[in-house]
């Protein structure tokens, strides 16, 4: 049996009581995150979020600069996944149905037949999303709410899991089209890549200049973790993590609080709350907790929220952030002492 394959990790063994299957979960997903912090050096609050993420069952936007990684930590994932992965280069000339799909005549059978576009997939990378125009990220709303895709009036399921990590530049402002609010909501999360700090950058140039490939980290080395059938478990096992009722009311009580906040023009709506208990039960897997905390709530909080708020514009002027008031925010909404 080859090194790619780890039976004992599955975590939906059959016959094996919760208990275990919650601690061959919480192995499989230590095991899967130590995989990629070998290939993205650097990122690890980022790599925890995009585990959270997989884990609850929800879509990733990765923001930042060019040549932090963001690309590459999309690529380690679906290397040590063993599913189908699909990448779509989004340009201002890219069509609805490159993405979808769209129905072509065959003239053999004289009919027309379904061409099934790369959503139809389980890990779909929207690489630099913010560069196609309206119509052609409106493509993928029905498929990251609804799991499924419409083509010629039926209705095509994509494959489970499923999940969209998108990609997209902040600095650069020509020739993009910004996120319109529906599809912002529609991710999970909007994680923040940042400048590695030096020790990290060291290693990383380290690393890239024994490479092969003189430009960038290899993920060839990365061993082939998980089936789609282990993602599956992985989010039926987290779904299950007890949450006590005064987290449960915390975690509302924080999404609640961003729609009258001082210096927030646009709070979140309900799919935030929503979003903060399936986060919060995926980091309590991920940190090998047998309950939801508050912590897992909080932990989770800015990147469930950053992009479901807008600030007043007063604020915008003074130079404050989002990410800045939040924080206000969490520190100022009580958390239940458990």
């Amino acid at each position: 049996m080859s090194d790619q394959e780890q039976p004992s990790a599955t975590p939906a063994a059959s016959g094996s009581s919760p208990e275990v299957q919650r601690q061959r979960a919480i192995q499989l997903a230590q095991a899967l995150r130590h995989e990629l912090q070998k290939a993205v050096i650097g990122q690890r609050e980022v790599i925890d979020d995009v585990l959270t993420a997989l884990i609850a069952g929800g879509h990733v936007l990765v923001e930042g600069v060019p040549g932090l990684g963001k690309t590459l930590l999309v690529r380690a994932l679906a290397r040590c996944f063993g599913g189908e992965f699909s990448r779509i280069q989004f340009t201002p000339d890219l069509m609805p149905s490159d993405v979808t799909g769209h129905a072509v005549y065959d003239l053999a059978s004289e009919q027309f037949k379904l061409r099934k576009g790369p959503v139809f997939t389980h890990l779909l990378l929207a690489d630099e999303i913010n560069r196609a125009p309206a119509k052609t990220q409106a493509a993928l709303l029905e498929v990251m709410q609804e799991r499924q895709v419409t083509l010629e009036g039926r209705a095509l399921p994509v494959p489970q899991p499923f999940m969209v990590l998108a990609t997209q530049n902040p600095i650069e402002q020509e020739g993009t089209y910004p996120l319109p609010e529906a599809e912002l909501d529609r991710f999970m999360l909007k994680l923040r890549m940042d400048y590695p700090d030096a020790g990290e950058e060291l290693e990383m140039v380290r690393q890239v200049t024994r490479s092969a490939r003189a430009d960038m980290l290899e993920v060839t080395p990365l061993r082939t973790l998980l089936q789609a059938k282990d993602v599956l478990a992985l989010q039926k096992i987290a779904s299950d993590l007890p949450f006590d009722e005064q987290v449960l009311d915390y975690a509302v009580r924080l999404g609640r609080a961003t729609r009258n906040w001082p210096g927030l023009s646009l709070g979140a709506g309900p799919r935030a709350s929503l979003a903060l208990v399936r986060g919060a039960r995926a980091r309590a897997l991920l940190r090998g907790g047998e309950f939801v905390i508050p912590d897992d709530v909080k932990g989770c909080a800015l990147a469930v929220l950053r992009h479901r708020v807008r600030l007043s514009p007063e604020l915008e002027i003074e130079g404050l952030s989002v990410d800045q008031v939040l924080l206000q925010l969490l520190e100022q909404v009580p958390a239940p002492r458990l």
